[in-house]
């Protein structure tokens, strides 16, 4: 009996998921596999997009100039996806090619976070404030006396709101935990976006264990220079990575001069381009932040 289209195509698809996950699970530079296959990911989507874009000029009377916008717009998304991809090899050189899946025992974790780069007491509030060409922007981030359990692991919560003159743009529910060795683990956060006091994006929004979200370091107990790790990772969501620069940096902001800070770097396989150089002085958090954009305490 020959066997129908549908079986043909069932069977094609099931051998070519069989490839790749073997290809992927064989490699060696399993972060570059990865980012190849993020990179796959993406040009079906942009090809997808396309076609569906082709579709609709197809029920318009003269579809050349949407033809040619849609053959626009895949170039456009193509050269992103090969963009991500840059960013995502960069990364894995700094991580050596190895893999990003951490062991999580609940036993190793606690809510008492005292590194002392990133201290999160509850019913602490830090306020900074960053002047750009769009005005004043103001973010308080409040360590909050609610904790969440993910993957076993109870969270504190940390509830970050940031304003543009004024009017709330950013809404961010951030968990945290400690591991025994002083590290801060960040497990999840819940973001929103909003424009004229509406949500208008979850973009960002990620929570450890679940559509394949690995937790990631957000403070080391003890950095040391070249150091890198993932903060987060959960492709084409969440993908922030940092490495460390200097132990010993002094800084000047508006609450006063700080020496001996820490200083990193953050980078992001989704925001290709995107960097920002952070400093932190022991027993405050973060001082200062320059890249997209600049933060005072």
């Amino acid at each position: 009996m020959k066997p129908s289209n549908s079986v043909v195509r069932t069977a094609v698809f099931a051998s070519f998921v069989f490839l790749a996950g073997s290809a992927a699970f064989g490699q060696s530079n399993v972060c570059s596999a990865t980012a190849r296959g993020a990179l796959r990911s993406c040009q079906a989507g942009a090809r997808s997009h396309y076609l569906l874009a082709l579709a609709k000029c197809t029920n318009e009377s003269d579809g050349s100039a949407c033809r040619k916008q849609a053959q626009s717009h895949l170039k456009d998304a193509f050269d992103q996806c090969n963009a991500q991809l840059s960013a995502r090899q960069q990364i894995c050189q700094f991580l050596g090619g190895k893999g990003w899946d951490p062991e999580i025992n609940r036993a190793n974790f606690s809510t008492n976070i005292d590194n002392p780069y990133f201290p999160l007491k509850p019913g602490t509030t830090y306020e900074y404030e960053a002047h750009t060409a769009d005005g004043l922007i103001t973010n308080f981030v409040r360590v909050t006396h609610k904790t969440k359990v993910i993957l076993g692991v109870t969270c504190v919560e940390v509830h970050d709101t940031v304003f543009l003159n004024g009017q709330k743009t950013e809404d961010t529910l951030d968990w945290y935990a400690q591991d025994q060795e002083g590290n801060v683990w960040y497990f999840g956060e819940d973001s929103e976006d909003l424009t004229n006091g509406r949500v208008s994006s979850l973009q960002g929004s990620w929570t450890a264990g679940v559509h394949g979200a690995e937790p990631g370091i957000i403070m080391e107990a003890h950095p040391k220079v070249g150091d890198a790790y993932r903060q987060e990772l959960l492709l084409n969501q969440a993908e922030d990575f940092a490495r460390v620069l200097s132990l010993d940096k002094s800084i000047k902001v508006p609450f006063g001069s700080f020496d001996n800070c820490l200083e990193t770097t953050e980078s992001s396989g989704v925001e290709p381009g995107a960097v920002e150089f952070k400093f932190y002085a022991p027993s405050c958090s973060t001082m200062m932040c320059r890249g997209k954009r600049r933060i005072h305490l």
